[in-house]
């Protein structure tokens, strides 16, 4: 029994210092992300973006939008990369074997008719059936292939486009019209730059006026606010805070821009992990690392698209299953990097981060829980501590959410109505009762499915928001 209640205190005390560690690198974080986002306000004023086009500084731009059983909201998320504000740009739009009527939503919407369009092999993908175009809209083109997941519909539409950088994004997401013009500053102001992302916002709720954002509004459900809340802090204080360290290894599989060569070189998206996103990310670190070439991959906080976020806790707890078996993939491929010196912060902040805070958190999460409840069981701490550190654990939790939209509020102000700030506000707290345990649980079990060796991506529903 004695052995037993040693070996209790040393798990508690392991998992106080742990909780200290996981706290102190999300307050680090949230500090530098607020003086990242006040110099990238900065640059952006002094920027002058207007004049940009009138020299041949600029890059030009292939979107990719891979589809899959996308019907509901394709033609309206379609129509919104038609009227983006930028000089030379194409829509590829890659319908990945849909089993719905995408595809045929899109040829009659659009006016397409078959084209020949030489496609070179420069990455293997499943064969392309046929490719589409409009006289309507010249820079449209829509490619209809076998069905081979993200990842492969990703790289065919980079064997497929024809410029400079490659944007790729969602199909169920909305870019606001000068969002390519954003995220050209930071290729033009470093030409070492390989890859850039942008912020990712929760459309649900809003309202959309021809393929533009009307009037920004909170989700009119539970699981959606809270989701709300999630975007803001994952985004705002976490990718920007990487950012100020030049360690980013996150570009959302929503929303990024990639310098098309560099994607080439390093073989395209991987077509066996649901990670793809992630992954690519690592790997561009990587090559250019191992190499000793400079470059630079980094987060801007104002460009923003809106995407369609789950609204049935089976679909959100399906999505974040498959995110945590992408982290843990994409971590163990590149397991070389951790702690080791070759690759600089990266091996040394970034990689220990997403091992230790982000992949292992669920287990040390909820096992603490048990643990915690076990020592009080057993009599090996007493109550008034066990609910201090539950307290003052769920208090922080709530602190940093909420700084992450007062934070939000202070440099962006993107809602107009002091009900929504004070609506997520509120949020921020119900987060971390409750749903944060629930989001755990999510993780424990894409972990656990990842060790099985699950690869699926899992069906995600739509119902259309940018249609309402």
């Amino acid at each position: 029994m004695e052995i037993l209640a040693s070996v209790l205190v040393a798990i508690n005390v392991l998992i106080f210092f742990y909780f200290i560690f996981v706290n102190f690198s999300y307050i680090t974080l949230i500090i530098f992300s607020y003086i990242q986002t006040k110099r990238s306000k900065k640059e952006s004023s002094i920027f002058q973006l207007s004049g940009l086009f009138d020299t041949r500084l600029y890059k030009s731009i292939s979107i990719l939008a891979p589809a899959y059983n996308e019907e509901a909201s394709i033609i309206e998320s379609t129509e919104a990369l038609l009227h983006l504000e930028f000089a030379d740009y194409e829509i590829i739009v890659v319908n990945d074997g849909s089993k719905d009527s995408t595809l045929e939503k899109l040829i009659k919407h659009f006016k397409l008719k078959k084209i020949d369009r030489y496609v070179p092999k420069s990455i293997e993908t499943e064969p392309i059936k046929a490719i589409y175009g409009s006289h309507r809209y010249p820079n449209l083109f829509v490619v209809d292939k076998e069905n081979g997941r993200k990842a492969d519909a990703l790289n065919a539409g980079i064997n497929v486009s024809r410029k400079d950088l490659i944007c790729a994004v969602d199909s169920d997401t909305l870019l606001e019209p000068t969002v390519l013009q954003q995220m050209l500053m930071a290729f033009v102001a470093d030409p070492k730059t390989v890859a850039v992302g942008g912020v990712v916002r929760v459309a649900n709720g809003c309202k959309f006026e021809m393929g533009e954002v009307s009037e920004v509004k909170v989700p009119k459900t539970f699981i959606g606010r809270i989701q709300a809340v999630e975007y803001l802090r994952a985004f705002l204080f976490g990718r920007t805070g990487w950012d100020y360290f030049d360690s980013l290894l996150i570009i959302s599989g929503a929303f990024g821009v990639f310098d098309r060569e560099s994607v080439i070189k390093v073989g395209g998206y991987l077509h066996d992990t649901v990670g793809e996103d992630m992954e690519l990310v690592v790997r561009l670190h990587r090559y250019y690392r191992d190499r000793n070439e400079k470059y630079r991959v980094r987060f801007l906080p104002e460009p923003v698209c809106w995407t369609e976020v789950p609204e049935t806790w089976t679909v959100l707890g399906r999505q974040r299953n498959r995110w945590q078996r992408g982290l843990a993939d994409t971590l163990w491929r590149h397991k070389k990097m951790l702690f080791n010196p070759k690759y600089g912060r990266l091996g040394f902040l970034a990689m220990p981060f997403f091992l230790f805070v982000e992949l292992l958190s669920p287990i040390i999460e909820l096992g603490g829980f048990i643990i915690l409840f076990i020592s009080l069981w057993l009599g090996v701490i007493n109550v008034q501590f066990a609910l201090l550190f539950l307290a003052a654990a769920i208090l922080l939790g709530m602190i940093l959410s909420v700084l992450s939209v007062l934070m939000e509020e202070l440099t962006f102000r993107r809602y107009d109505r002091m009900r929504d700030v004070a609506i997520l506000i509120l949020y921020a707290f119900f987060e971390n009762i409750g749903y944060r345990q629930i989001h755990a649980w999510w993780r424990l079990k894409g972990l656990i499915d990842f060790f099985k060796g699950n690869k699926s991506w899992g069906e995600m529903t739509r119902s259309g928001t940018f249609s309402r």
